[in-house]
């Protein structure tokens, strides 16, 4: 695929964020109109909150203005890789060891909001952070303090989690424990200033300016900025647009390496039972193609595409069915690092996965799931081994307990 194709798809990207503010603004009245079987679908959707919202969301004043939240999720995990009793498997992030009864994190979180300030702390522990968070300042999951400049903007600075993703970083605020593959190539957290602008309760748009893609410290001289547009389809779900712009190579690197990424993300409450999730993933990095690369230096830019799609399917209040299909690409291995696959090639990695679980909450803020995934690699990318052979393929079992407060 050619540069300028590349910037083509960039773009166009860029300005269907852009169109889609007007479209939704439109609709808005008709939204407004039938807010009152909003309200009915709320009731079973608030057990599973927009949490693409309100990671972003501007804090509200309510008493009382300091807080104190916790969370803890415990598990037993199974995976057919045999990678050794406590060691962390492939894309290890919850429930990442095998054959062991673990704890994936435990949280608490400090919050205070006044009508014109706010701060946000939270530590965590456990096998979350251990396997997939930051070297670097590791027992801080986010810390940052914001000013309210006007009545509808907000000036934020410090530690973040991201606000790039389909999915949450956390069991709780997703309808599956696992995560997806590009998730966990996606940045978890970032530190920066963050410009926030709600004209109402419906939007929310938000300007990054970060340290690089997921780290806390700064990796070279030059700065990545992010965008973040989300419009709230009533009480049913939301439409969101996420982008990070960067370059996270070396400042003595003599060729350029921009990472553009590109997320798109629609939740929605068909039913009161049925809810759906579908996220999708263009990201692209100049002078990164591995062919090119080879034979003069690579001067080509390189693409990792995705996509997920979940169901959801609440039974009874306590008892839900979900269920999610993944395809995940990244042929030049940019994202995922290269390998060589049974034909002797370089290449990244390329692979789909479909989950299958289910759910018991006895409470709005608990919850145990049984869980089970399939991760299919392409067929000569055999990164696994099961009984003493490679093979392309990992099955993955697990059982979460979650209790938040």
């Amino acid at each position: 695929m050619t540069s300028l194709k590349i910037c083509k798809i960039n773009i166009l990207f860029s300005l269907l964020a852009l169109l889609f503010i007007p479209v939704c603004y439109a609709q808005q009245k008709e939204m407004d109109a039938n807010s009152q079987d909003n309200k009915t679908m709320a009731e079973n959707g608030k057990k599973q909150k927009n949490t693409v919202i309100s990671e972003l969301a501007v804090h509200p004043v309510l008493p009382p203005a300091f807080k104190i939240s916790g969370y803890v999720d415990a598990y037993y995990a199974y995976f057919s890789d045999s990678v050794g009793t406590n060691n962390y498997q492939k894309f290890p992030v919850i429930s990442p060891k095998s054959n062991v009864f673990g704890l994936n994190i435990v949280q608490l979180t400090a919050q205070y909001a006044a009508e014109k300030v706010r701060c946000i702390g939270t530590l965590h522990y456990g096998d979350i952070p251990a396997s997939a968070w930051s070297p670097v300042y590791n027992m801080i999951q986010e810390a940052n303090v914001g000013v309210r400049l006007t009545k509808k903007i907000w000036l934020d600075g410090g530690f973040f989690k991201t606000h790039i993703g389909t999915e949450a970083l956390l069991p709780k605020d997703n309808i599956a424990s696992s995560l997806s593959i590009i998730t966990f190539y996606e940045p978890w957290f970032q530190a920066g200033i963050k410009l926030s602008y709600a004209p109402n309760d419906k939007w929310l748009i938000c300007l990054h300016v970060l340290n690089g893609y997921n780290t806390y410290i700064e990796t070279n001289s030059s700065k990545s900025v992010g965008l973040a547009i989300s419009y709230a389809l009533g009480d049913k779900g939301n439409i969101n647009y996420y982008n990070l712009v960067g370059d996270e190579f070396p400042d003595n690197t003599k060729t350029k390496h921009l990472r553009i990424l590109n997320n798109v993300v629609f939740n929605y409450q068909l039913t009161p039972k049925f809810k759906v999730s579908l996220g999708a993933d263009y990201i692209s990095q100049q002078n990164s193609n591995i062919v090119d690369s080879v034979i003069n230096k690579s001067s080509k830019t390189a693409v990792v595409y995705s996509g997920i799609l979940t169901l959801k399917y609440q039974f009874v209040p306590k008892f839900g069915i979900y269920a999610r299909g993944e395809t995940f690409s990244d042929n030049d291995g940019f994202l995922t690092g290269t390998m060589v696959d049974s034909d002797l090639k370089i290449t990244g990695f390329k692979l789909n996965g479909a989950t299958l679980g289910v759910e018991y909450k006895s409470m709005d803020n608990a919850y145990i799931r049984l869980e089970g995934r399939e991760l299919m690699m392409d067929s000569k990318q055999k990164i696994f081994r099961t009984n003493g052979t490679n093979v392309n393929n990992r099955t993955e079992i697990m059982v979460n307990m979650g209790v938040w407060f």
